[in-house]
């Protein structure tokens, strides 16, 4: 039976109804037990399990990493939250060098079940230290897989498949979603990593996107359908390991591939994508697009924020484009064509 929850609360029940299931998952991380609780994702639970579950820890993330990598070794499941991604980069020796290969180093008779959750995305004005999202970085690493969910139901469900999973997951939540509603199952209920959804069938074009960039795709698969294009729009889910049959199999049957990122388009997500779509052979009919931010640190200031994020009106301009359609098109210069630059597409409230 499933009801109404937020992308933040999908993500607290799944923690707690861990917790309550099994006594080797614990939660730590900076100010992991405060009233606030991480946006709203752990709010609550140092009460009902104590502080030797839901640890509070100094800012100190390669050593908080280190020990959580070790109790997972010994046996428990940790789950990791750092409140960005930014501030895990001070990890990155024991996620890269040891929690990522222990399995491979011992042969495959000792793993190192550490879930680490780190928030990614365009923030308020939190400028280059705050606000970006490295994806490409954990999903380089072989080792590790990375998860990235879009709807409240998938919060839920990936974090549970990868507390329970044996290898070093990275849950990568983008802030703009914590307060997007969907139906979420009450059980405790894993989803599948390495597994994309289409989520909108359509026969013109494919777009891809993961975590909040498939909000923007699906916005701008609305604005082509009522100029009678069919965008088909999929959901990554997971980047690591990347479900790439689900992409190539669209694109064969459209000709047409744009995708979209919340990281950096050069060396990352997108470009992968597009590179495997070249080797896999699908004849296209126009130049495949990737959409991503640009080579420079992630602005500070709105006025710059502004130009630097990419949008639903971004990925509409990439179609014309493919469809050989003039730029100056009436819907593509009106502002309703594209949500507040500022603001999180708020429009979904179902499933997606």
């Amino acid at each position: 039976m499933s009801r109404l929850l937020t992308y933040a609360e999908a993500i607290r029940e799944a923690q707690e109804q861990l917790l309550e299931s099994d006594k080797s998952v614990y939660l730590l991380g900076l100010g992991v037990p405060t009233p606030t609780g991480v946006f709203g994702t752990t709010k609550g639970l140092v009460d009902r399990f104590g502080p030797d579950r839901v640890l509070d820890l100094p800012a100190a993330e390669s050593g908080m990493t280190g020990m959580a990598l070790g109790s997972a070794i010994m046996g428990m499941r940790p789950i990791l939250i750092h409140h960005r991604v930014d501030f895990a980069v001070l990890s990155m020796e024991p996620l890269v060098n040891q929690a990522a290969k222990w399995h491979y180093m011992y042969g495959g008779s000792s793993t190192a079940p550490l879930t680490v959750r780190m928030i990614i995305g365009r923030g308020w004005g939190q400028g280059p230290q705050h606000s970006q999202s490295l994806q490409a970085w954990f999903a380089h690493v072989p080792g590790l897989k990375v998860v990235m969910p879009t709807t409240p139901a998938d919060a839920k469900g990936l974090l549970v498949a990868a507390v329970l999973d044996p290898a070093p997951v990275i849950v990568l939540e983008h802030r703009w979603l914590y307060d997007m509603v969907g139906p979420v199952e009450r059980e405790l209920k894993p989803g599948t990593l390495g597994e994309s959804l289409v989520v909108r069938a359509g026969q013109d074009v494919t777009l891809v996107g993961c975590s909040y960039m498939t909000l923007e795709c699906l916005r701008a698969a609305e604005v082509l359908e009522k100029q009678g294009i069919e965008a088909e729009v999929i959901d990554l889910r997971t980047i690591a390991p990347l479900d790439f049959d689900t992409i190539r199999e669209s694109v064969g049957r459209t000709g047409r591939l744009v995708v979209i990122d919340s990281g950096h388009r050069d060396f990352g997500v997108t470009a992968e994508i597009l590179a495997r779509a070249v080797e896999s052979g699908v004849i296209f009919k126009s130049p495949p697009v990737r959409l991503g931010l640009p080579q420079a640190p992630t602005p500070t200031t709105a006025a710059l924020a502004d130009g630097y994020y990419p949008r639903a009106i971004d990925v509409l301009h990439a179609v014309t484009r493919q469809l050989g359609l003039p730029s100056s098109l009436p819907w593509l210069t009106d502002p309703d064509a594209e949500f507040p630059k500022d603001q999180p597409n708020r429009s979904f409230t179902g499933p997606y």
